[in-house]
């Protein structure tokens, strides 16, 4: 990809978000990082602005795109379809057509929101996305077309995203806990809580391996190991609280039928990961072990 030691040169798309600030923070030594978002960073993309986006990555040339931007609000992808059609899947369709121009990696997040969740066996990459939703199935479409259009590319899908920043489960519900006597939490949908910061260095971990060997290109599901319902993973956000003094409201579980939402949501969307492990060569942590350094992080003031 580099020629004459050269330092590789990394568009980072989407840097602000949870994943992409991750990404600029980790970013391994020796690279040239161009941290690109809608606003605040020196260089800008908005990519529903699609006439903006080849001519932007033809003027930078870089070797490897990482695409953390998306359309992500899931509910209003029911009124706004459209609008998250073309972040997620037209503009993630010229992406992948200029950088096989280019000759270079891109990079992709999907999601396990592309699955009907009526299985009970977790997902692999060949099973078939059948999404019940229409922010699902606007990434559904992102990732044929970068299958359509460019064969060196890394397509990561991962799910329920947190952070200690942005706007998230884990902030919400520290938040939550500390403001109110009751917090009801859906019970009955079942997945994988993960870490941006998990994403990122699992990302820099499979560049690393795609470099030495560019033949693994393609799908690959990205969590850590286990699952658990979002009221399990609010149970351990509330114990961590309760076990640092802080007061914690009473939490309790619901059907997501006491909890209706604009978009259905897969009842059972976790990841089968043993592809992505083989090629790292080493089996991925448990959720429980990648939420544990956020919690000691955590100041739960920061969030009121």
């Amino acid at each position: 990809m580099n020629q004459g030691g050269q330092k590789m040169r990394l568009l980072i798309l989407g840097a602000t978000g949870q994943v992409g600030w991750q990404l600029v923070q980790q970013a391994p030594p020796r690279v040239e990082v161009i941290p690109v978002a809608r606003q605040g960073t020196a260089v800008t993309l908005d990519l529903e602005d699609l006439d903006a986006i080849s001519p932007l990555l033809k003027t930078l040339r870089p070797d490897v795109v990482i695409n953390a931007a998306a359309y992500t609000a899931v509910d209003q992808a029911e009124q706004e379809t459209e609008r998250a059609q073309r972040i997620n899947s037209t503009a993630v369709g010229l992406l992948a057509a200029t950088m096989a121009e280019l000759g270079g990696l891109l990079i992709h997040y999907s999601t396990d929101y592309v699955f009907a969740g009526n299985q009970s066996l977790p997902y692999r990459e060949t099973d078939a996305p059948a999404p019940l939703n229409a922010y699902g199935y606007t990434k559904w479409l992102g990732e044929q077309a970068i299958a359509r259009h460019h064969p060196a590319h890394l397509i990561l899908r991962t799910s329920w995203v947190y952070d200690l920043r942005g706007k998230n489960f884990l902030r919400t519900m520290v938040r939550l806990a500390q403001t109110r006597p009751l917090v009801r939490v859906v019970a009955d949908q079942i997945g994988t809580p993960t870490a941006a910061p998990f994403i990122a260095q699992v990302t820099y971990q499979l560049l690393e391996h795609w470099q030495a060997t560019p033949s693994l290109s393609g799908l690959y599901h990205l969590t850590p190991r286990g699952s658990t319902s979002w009221y399990g993973f609010a149970a351990k956000i509330f114990d961590h609280l309760r076990a640092k003094g802080y007061a914690a409201a009473t939490l309790e579980a619901i059907p997501s039928s006491e909890y209706p939402t604009r978009a259905k949501r897969p009842a059972f969307s976790t990841l089968n990961c043993e592809k992505l492990e083989t090629v790292l060569g080493t089996p991925l942590p448990p959720w429980e072990a990648v939420l544990e350094p956020l919690l000691q992080q955590l100041d739960p003031q920061s969030v009121l």
